[in-house]
């Protein structure tokens, strides 16, 4: 059999049929011609794929961003409802997106939280647009899905590719704490959970980088603590090193006296059993909050906000804090570029031409 494949010559011997070696052939010619215009597997639907999908990011991702991924379907999955002919993935169109940007940005939802994409019954449902950042992330785990679908050979082309993102005008700054706040903040927080919180300020760690760290991750002797990969567990992004600075040093050595005392678990921050924190940690940090009087801390990952604010504005650069805070992009490092005006200001002052 003597064949072109992608402007090489293939020869190779069949058998000792000519009659075989011409049906090789023609099988042959097929295959290229499919692989060269791009014929797919059968087309599947949008829910079983969707499935598929999902059990992909429970065997490759952390639950929580298969939870995100979850939500964002499930919203896509609400919109198409209310659409009967879509119903197989080749239906997803660009034009369809557009429409799903629209939905979302004037969308209603039921009294569990769940987004509907009918007009029925409203008097029960409740009017939640969502915000331009938010509309763009999904866009973006949509993107993402369907180029698995493109690997797996459902799709030949990727219909978001197309898609805009909207303009983000209403975004918020990150709520950050002032250094008096932070003061009052651990003030206010029990002995047991101080070296928790305060670890989170000096670090900017997320929540499951904290969760996760071991006794092994601590360098005393270099200051360093490592965040890196486990078998049970995975960095959002690369690995990487933080510093630790007096306070934090004189910290992590009391912790470790009194692990050593106690519960001798490998975790730096365990329960009572020695097993990974159980704590939930956001739910301790309200009661805190209202304690020591601070308006809008809700969330443990303001505290990571605040790590990299009190940085920017004491003149640290934002690739430094990129690095730090283990930012995939300086595109997110930039949310705290406003913070740096100030530091901007005085460098330009240091230029004297007379």
């Amino acid at each position: 059999m003597d064949i072109r494949v992608s402007g090489r010559r293939v020869r190779t011997r069949v058998g000792t049929s000519k009659e075989i070696a011409t049906l090789a052939l023609k099988d042959a010619e097929v295959q290229i011609a499919r692989n060269e215009f791009g014929f797919l597997k059968t087309d599947i639907s949008i829910d079983l794929f969707i499935q598929e999908f999902l059990n992909y990011c429970k065997a490759n991702h952390q639950p929580r961003t298969t939870s995100r991924y979850k939500a964002v379907l499930n919203h896509f999955k609400a919109f198409i409802s209310g659409h009967r002919n879509v119903v197989m993935l080749s239906h997803v169109t660009s034009e369809l997106i557009d429409k799903f940007k629209i939905y979302r940005k004037d969308c209603w939802v039921n009294p569990n939280g769940q987004s509907v994409s009918s007009d029925a019954d409203r008097t029960t449902h409740t009017r939640k647009g969502a915000r331009s950042h938010t509309i763009n992330f999904e866009l973006g785990a949509i993107k993402t899905a369907l180029n698995l679908a493109i690997k797996w050979g459902y799709l030949r082309d990727n219909p978001v590719r197309r898609v805009t993102k909207l303009k983000v005008n209403d975004s918020r700054p990150p709520r950050f704490l002032s250094m008096e706040e932070c003061q009052r903040f651990l003030a206010a927080t029990p002995t047991e959970f101080y070296p928790v919180y305060f670890t989170f300020l000096s670090t900017g760690m997320r929540k499951s980088e904290l969760e996760f760290l071991e006794w092994i991750d601590i360098d005393f002797p270099r200051r360093k603590i490592k965040i890196r990969a486990k078998s049970d567990w995975q960095p959002k992004t690369s690995d990487r090193e933080i510093p630790i600075n007096d306070p934090l040093l004189a910290v992590l050595k009391e912790r470790k006296r009194d692990n050593e005392k106690t519960t001798k678990s490998r975790y730096v921050f365990c329960s009572g059993d020695g097993s990974r924190l159980k704590v939930k940690l956001r739910e301790k940090l309200i009661k805190i909050a209202i304690q020591a009087q601070i308006p809008d801390l809700t969330r443990v990952h303001t505290l990571r906000h605040t790590f990299a604010s009190q940085l920017v504005m004491n003149g640290v650069d934002l690739p430094t804090v990129k690095k730090l805070m283990g930012h995939a992009d300086i595109e997110t490092t930039m949310i705290y570029a406003h913070l740096g005006q100030d530091h901007l200001t005085d460098a330009v002052n240091k230029l004297s031409f007379k």
